[in-house]
């Protein structure tokens, strides 16, 4: 039968089903046939011939046939799953109801009523139309999922069978292994099979319903309670699967041996069409979604570095009931983290590798997803982090993501990848090596729209912050905090900032430390602390290497001048919240000394009007985000419980919409902590009073930078008159020779601000992910024009 005649019939049967108005018998199978036996549709076509209005009419009108619908497609995948699949029909049934499903799916899940149809049991079911109630009947979400895993393993047609086939011999689904069957050689299996497209083709189709299964949570609003669980996903990754283990590694696996190039021959990729991607795509959203799981509430045990012995091993806590979630908290090999690792950063390296060979390489898509998936694997197993924050290989992430944040600054519709890319670098900054690996030298030249310097990774890390924060939009404003907390973790360890890098440092400064941004917000002074914490810890731990920096501040010293002589009478406060009004920008655009940008770099676009975006749930204010950790001076770090804190004035940060809509969930009260010191005019506007002022004004940390300029800054000047000098290297090499040994106040402690996992995040972490599987789902688009909850589809 052609397949234009398939898709007719299959189109009739479609409008059947929409004009009976009675019910059709589950038992009539001359009908419901018509649905997957005799066509041959893609999942396009399905898409295409069944209309979302029609769907929703059944649904209204006819709510038993679209119940028996779903039921006998079901049923068809689970009498797929128990026979094996062995014939061309019985595919190409499985594949029909697979796309069906994946089809009608997102209509169920957005009517409120209908969202336990598949968690109720079907009477009779598959037992002969009887009707004595079995108490063991499983719910169809079960039946659904049990049969998805069962065909994702299923020889010849999902996998490579190990049989010289011949029918008599065919493998009885059943009595397979399925940890023989791992799709790809990587974490714990060592065997490549051969690829074969058209199982390639046939794994996508099963995970893009088990991935639509999974979105359920999109027809949910967020809330605060972070804990309450897909029920999708709670199954699928439950004991109940027997195939959890090897379908965990076969998508982690797929995803980290993908490589796009094409065996490395550039240009290999318009030589023939790559299969593989579509289903490392899938996988990678499939993996990421039953990797959702708030580690804030969870038992599962963090590693601290200190703990010895193998990851599975039996004194270990039993880990989390998601066994997706367990595996990954427990993978421990060095060779399995090297193989994670380096796929990962090949793949985020993509887009860069793109830049100086156009063309010459596949550009994939996927780097959200991949971000997502690094985060987990950082956030669940400790041992991981270690491993990556042992050698100068996360230097292979940090580059990416920089490239991402660069890129992404301008650009509206990506404010969720600005979030991501900056959240795990606030994971890193928590930890010492990170600090130290940056002062690698960088030499890549991944053309990107920042000036030329020669220097550290460090050097790059704050000129692109330097760069988001003066060139970004308006939306990054709640990002500010974590960028400079980054810096401030990481600045104890720097030993040596380029001249440009140095300079980017004292104009953040400069720019936050006008009296109207100071004025302006409750809390725009903490920017001013965290950039002084900076100075501070370089001054103190790093001060030989960093002549650059220390002639930076010696040549803007009237700012440090100014912070401390800060007026704080109620007419200068008005005086400087005049100024705003004259100079509306956030910070100066001009003499940032950019120079000239890298050479080859395009610079950061804005969003295409129209561009879909989806919202994001506001993030914790940075006190949420992090907990503070003293160094001691053997390196370890110790918690500091809160009340022995010297907190910054106004412990609470009020956490700014990302999306502009408030959020009820865990929003700190700024008001309440604000009381005291300022005034709330009859508006409810905030506005600050000469105690607010003087409150914060008197705890800035200025003695060791005042006592560097004390004694420097007459040497320095001496220099310049006795040799007449205006030549800065020459006063350079004074620097770089001079020492304050014994001159300075004592080194106060080192205090890093770790991330500390909160529901607030796990929630945006949620909205964001979802988003991200939304947009990029358009081939077919599975969600799109249906009633999500979880965020709103805005255009730019």
């Amino acid at each position: 039968m052609g397949s234009a005649d398939s898709k007719l019939n299959f189109r009739k049967a479609v409008i059947q089903l929409t004009t009976k108005t009675q019910p059709v018998e589950a038992t009539d199978d001359a009908f419901w046939d018509q649905f997957w036996a005799d066509t041959a549709t893609s999942v396009q076509d399905v898409f295409a011939l069944v209309p979302a209005a029609e769907i929703r009419a059944v649904r209204e009108e006819s709510p038993s046939n679209l119940a028996t619908l779903c039921y006998k497609a079901v049923e068809k995948l689970v009498q797929g799953a128990e026979s094996g699949c062995h014939t061309e029909k019985e595919r190409q049934i499985v594949l029909n109801c697979s796309r069906l499903l994946t089809r009608i799916l997102p209509y169920i899940f957005e009517d409120p009523d209908w969202r336990g149809f598949f968690w109720s049991t079907v009477p009779g079911a598959g037992r002969g139309g009887g009707d004595e109630d079995d108490e063991n009947a499983r719910p169809l979400a079960e039946s659904l999922l049990l049969a998805v895993a069962d065909l994702l393993f299923c020889p010849d047609f999902t996998v490579q069978s190990h049989r010289r086939s011949t029918v008599d011999t065919a493998e009885d689904i059943h009595s397979i292994d399925s940890c023989e069957y791992i799709w790809e050689a990587g974490v714990g299996f060592a065997h490549s099979p051969q690829p074969n497209y058209i199982h390639d083709l046939n794994r996508t189709e099963l995970l893009k319903l088990l991935l639509t299964c999974f979105s359920e949570a999109m027809y949910l609003p967020p809330s605060s309670d972070s804990s309450n669980t897909n029920p999708w996903v709670q199954f699928f990754c439950s004991t109940e699967n027997r195939h959890a283990l090897p379908l965990f590694t076969s998508l982690l696996n797929v995803v980290c041996a993908y490589d796009p190039v094409g065996y490395g021959i550039p240009y290999n990729h318009l030589l023939f069409s790559d299969y593989r991607e579509p289903l490392v795509e899938e996988a990678a959203q499939v993996l990421i979604v039953t990797l959702d799981y708030d580690s804030s509430t969870s038992s599962s045990p963090t590693v601290d570095g200190t703990t010895t012995g193998t990851a599975m091993d039996d004194v270990d806590p039993p880990g989390p009931d998601n066994l997706f979630v367990n595996y990954l908290s427990r993978i421990h090999r060095e060779e399995d983290f090297q193989f994670i690792l380096k796929g990962v950063a090949r793949l985020l390296s993509n887009p860069l590798v793109q830049t100086y060979l156009p063309n010459s390489a596949k550009k994939i898509q996927f780097h959200q997803e991949l971000l997502v998936l690094f985060w987990k694997l950082c956030d669940f197993n400790k041992k991981f982090l270690f491993f990556v924050l042992k050698s100068s290989d996360v230097l292979d992430i940090l580059v990416p993501i920089l490239y991402f944040l660069n890129d992404a600054r301008a650009d509206q519709s990506r404010v969720g990848l600005m979030h991501i890319g900056v959240f795990i670098l606030l994971l890193l900054s928590g930890e010492r090596n990170f600090g130290v690996r940056l002062n690698k030298p960088y030499s890549v030249r991944v053309p990107m729209d920042i000036p030329v310097f020669t220097g550290t990774h460090a050097d790059l890390l704050i000129i692109v912050f330097h760069k988001i924060i003066t060139s970004g939009h308006q939306r990054l404003q709640p990002l500010f905090d974590c960028l400079l907390t980054i810096i401030v973790n990481v600045s104890p360890y720097l030993k040596s900032l380029s001249m440009v890098a140095a300079n980017k440092l004292l104009h953040l400064l400069e720019a936050f430390s006008t009296t109207w941004f100071l004025f302006s917000a409750v809390q725009n002074h903490h920017l001013v602390f965290f950039l002084l914490e900076v100075f501070n810890n370089i001054i103190q731990y790093q001060f030989d290497g960093n002549s650059n920096l220390v002639y930076a501040v010696i040549r803007k010293r009237n700012v440090f001048h100014q912070l401390a002589n800060l007026p704080t009478d109620s007419q200068s406060i008005q005086k400087g919240l005049q100024r705003k009004k004259k100079s509306p920008e956030p910070i100066s655009r001009t003499n940032s000394q950019d120079g000239a940008s890298m050479e080859g770099s395009r610079p950061a676009a804005p969003a295409e009007p129209g561009t879909l975006k989806t919202s994001l749930v506001a993030t914790p204010g940075i006190d949420k985000l992090t907990e503070k950790s003293q160094v001691s001076e053997d390196g370890t770090m110790r918690s500091l419980e809160p009340e022995s804190l010297q907190p910054l004035p106004e412990g609470n940060l009020p956490s700014a919409a990302s999306d502009g809509e408030p959020w009820s969930g865990e929003v700190s009260h700024p008001q309440r902590d604000r009381r005291r010191l300022s005034s709330a005019s009859s508006s409810g506007q905030w506005s600050p009073t000469p105690d607010w002022v003087m409150s914060w004004k008197s705890k800035l940390p200025l003695q060791t930078i005042m006592r560097l300029l004390q004694v420097l800054v007459p040497q320095v000047e001496k220099i310049c008159i006795d040799k007449g000098l205006t030549d800065e290297s020459e006063i350079l090499k004074f620097l770089q020779h001079g020492t304050l040994v014994g001159l300075l106040p004592v080194p106060h402690p080192i205090l890093i601000r770790k991330y500390q996992a909160n529901s607030g995040t796990a929630m945006w972490f949620r909205t964001y992910m979802w988003g991200v599987i939304y947009l990029r789902n358009v081939d077919p688009p599975i969600w799109y024009d249906t009633d999500v909850k979880l965020f709103e589809i805005q255009r730019v």
